[in-house]
Order: structure tokens, then C-alpha cells, then sequence
């Protein structure tokens, strides 16, 4: 009965197709309790006592051999799922290597990074500054009027203080005792301010990049955008330096036969103003009989300038009777959308890859 119990186990153990399989056979053979060879063992008090030890030996030897086939066949099953495992994490070092994706700037960094380079090579410094402003540099210093519309909340994004919700103040910087609201700077020119009363003296010849902030937004304007300001001061500056920097920008940015055009302009901070178009680089160029986008114009608006206000100076402790300047300022999205025609804003801000794979 031992002898055949265990060929029986030995040949179900063969014939196990899988480790769940082998389990099986293994609880019915050799199982604790119930399994047909190891319950032998209760029967050998029954047999004569000259068989018993005889008895006893066979239930024991056929019980190691079934748990040693047992545990070989489950050891080939498990070689074969490592091979699986290795087969398919396998790495083939012949096949060409994939190539990781790579990141692209931004078109809007793109743009600025071709302007910095281009006033660069004019000479001029990058300066930066806070993105959260006291109401001194962004309107006082540059000759905000106090009723001036900017200074309102509807077109200027007032901070709050946390711990009352009630609008922020900070020291005014030429009376301690005199406290201004703090806001979200609404243009970069603050950080002329600041550069010039640094500097205390001429030459000054920076431009400043930077994200600024307005209670605006529709398909072409957005609460927070990017600015590239400028401002030279320096000895003998004329309005004729201004429009000779800014016409070398033009054709940097636009092309070698871009032209521009100054209208004179209204801005608090100078004196003489001008809104400054170029030449719509998307009209044939010989006639310039105006586009869709130019609006049959055949001019694009880039830019306002101009020289900077006396006031200002008066503020930065410059003497306006002696010291000559000019500013101006661009917008970068405004740039980026004629450069690359791109219709809406708000398309540089939503991250959509399918757009901004477009620039890499």
C-alpha cells in the first residue's frame, strides 16, 4: 500500500502543471492531517510489534521522497518564471538607443532672451526687481498723480495684509513715518527708480525684464504678462538717441528693412511721449498697403518712449537741469504674438504641449 501511494504521488507531482497545481498534490499526499501518506503514520501502533519499525521507516522514507519531488519541481517551475521575467526585462544591447524627450524654453523666454541679447550688444545692463512694489516706486517716483486711474483697485492689484485682510502698507522710503500701499507692480519702470538712486550719478544704461500685473484680461491682455523696460542716462542724450536705439531694435527683431514711426504720446513718467509703431513685417514690403493684421496700416504699435520726466529725476535726487535720459517699454507677448501670429494671449499661459511643441 506505501509503495503505491507513492508512485501515485510521484506521478501526480510529474504531471503538475503549475505551482497551484503542485499544492494541490502536495495537501493530498503529504498535507498535515488529512494527506494519504502522513496519516500512515497513525496506523503503524496497529501493525504487529516486530513490523512496526519497518512500517514506520517505509511511511517515512516515502514521505521524503514525495516533499523532495515536490520541492524540485517547484524549483523548475520557478526557473522558469525567472526566465520569463529576465526574458522580457531583457535588454538587447544591439537596438538603437531611444532618445530621452527633451524640454523646450518657452516662447515667451525665447522672445526676451533675443531682446536682452540685442540691447546687450547696445550696451546695456540687465537689471531686476520685486514683483511686489510699494506705491512709492510704482506710481509716486515716476509722477503718478494721485488721482491718476492706475491707482485705482480695478486696474492695479492692491495687496492684502493676512492677518486682517485689509490693504497692506509699507514704509514710505524717504519718511519713515509715512506709510504706502504695497501692490503688484503694474510695469517694470519701479526698478528704474530703484537702479537710479542706487547709482546716485550717471551713466545708467539698463534694461529690465520681468512679469508685471493689471486687473485686465480678454484675448489680448492677461492679468500678469512680461516687460522688457529701458532707460539710458547719460551726458548730451537727445530724443535722436532714442529713435536711433530703438530703430537698431526694430531691425534686430523684425528684419534688416523693418522702419518705425513715433506719435506722440502721453505717459507720466516722460517728456516728450511717443507711442512707437514699425513697420508691419506681414505687407509686401515694397508697398506696405496694409494687412489683416496691421490692420491696413502697414504699421505695427511695439512700444511707448520717451525722455525721461524732470520729476522723476527730482525723485531719484538727479538734477533735472543738468541730466538728460530716456525710457521706454514693450510688451514681450505683444512681440511674441506678431513674431510668431499667434491670435490669442491666453494661448502662452494655458501650458498646452500641442502649442508650445511648436517652439521647440
Amino acid at each position: 500500500m506505501i509503495e503505491n501511494l507513492e508512485k501515485e504521488a510521484l506521478a501526480e507531482v510529474m504531471l503538475a502543471a503549475d505551482l497551484a497545481a503542485l499544492e494541490v498534490v502536495r495537501v493530498k499526499y503529504v498535507g498535515r492531517g488529512d494527506g494519504l501518506i502522513n496519516s500512515l503514520t497513525r496506523v503503524i501502533k496497529e501493525q504487529p510489534a516486530d513490523k512496526r519499525a519497518e512500517f514506520g521507516a517505509r511511511v517515512n522514507q516515502a514521505k521524503l521522497n514525495v516533499e523532495a519531488a515536490i520541492t524540485a519541481k517547484a524549483a523548475t517551475f520557478g526557473k522558469v518564471e525567472q526566465a520569463k521575467t529576465l526574458a522580457a526585462s531583457a535588454v538587447d544591447v544591439t537596438l538603437p538607443g531611444r532618445e530621452p524627450a527633451r524640454g523646450s524654453l518657452h516662447p515667451l523666454t525665447l522672445v526676451t532672451d533675443e531682446i536682452i541679447d540685442v540691447f546687450a550688444r547696445m550696451g546695456f545692463g540687465v537689471e531686476t526687481g520685486p514683483e511686489v512694489e510699494s506705491d512709492f516706486y510704482n506710481f509716486e517716483a515716476l509722477n503718478f498723480p494721485d488721482d491718476h486711474p492706475a491707482r485705482d483697485m480695478q486696474d492695479t492689484f492692491f495687496a492684502a495684509d493676512p492677518a486682517d485682510g485689509k490693504p497692506a502698507r509699507v514704509a514710505h522710503p524717504n519718511n519713515p513715518d509715512k506709510w504706502v500701499p504695497a501692490l503688484l507692480r503694474t510695469h517694470t519702470s519701479p526698478v528704474q527708480i530703484r537702479t537710479m538712486l542706487r547709482k546716485k550719478k550717471p551713466p545708467v544704461r539698463i534694461i529690465v525684464p520681468g512679469a508685471v500685473y493689471r486687473n485686465d484680461s480678454d484675448q489680448t491682455h492677461s492679468p500678469m504678462f512680461h516687460q522688457v523696460e529701458g532707460l539710458m542716462v547719460e551726458d548730451g542724450i537727445s530724443f535722436a538717441d532714442l529713435k536711433g536705439v530703438l530703430a537698431e531694435f526694430a531691425r534686430a527683431m523684425f528684419g534688416a528693412k523693418a522702419g518705425i514711426r513715433l506719435r506722440p504720446s502721453f505717459f507720466p513718467f516722460v517728456e516728450p511721449g511717443a507711442e512707437v509703431d514699425v513697420s508691419c513685417f506681414l505687407c509686401t514690403e515694397q508697398s506696405r498697403s496694409g494687412c489683416r493684421v496691421c490692420k491696413g496700416s502697414g504699421w505695427l504699435e511695439i512700444l511707448g518712449a520717451g525722455m525721461v520726466h524732470p520729476e522723476v529725476f527730482r525723485h531719484c535726487g538727479f538734477d533735472p537741469e543738468r541730466t538728460q535720459g530716456f525710457a521706454f517699454g514693450l510688451g514681450v507677448e505683444r512681440v511674441a504674438m506678431l513674431r510668431y501670429r499667434v491670435p490669442d494671449i491666453r494661448l502662452f499661459f494655458e501650458n498646452d504641449l500641442r502649442f508650445l511643441r511648436q517652439f521647440a
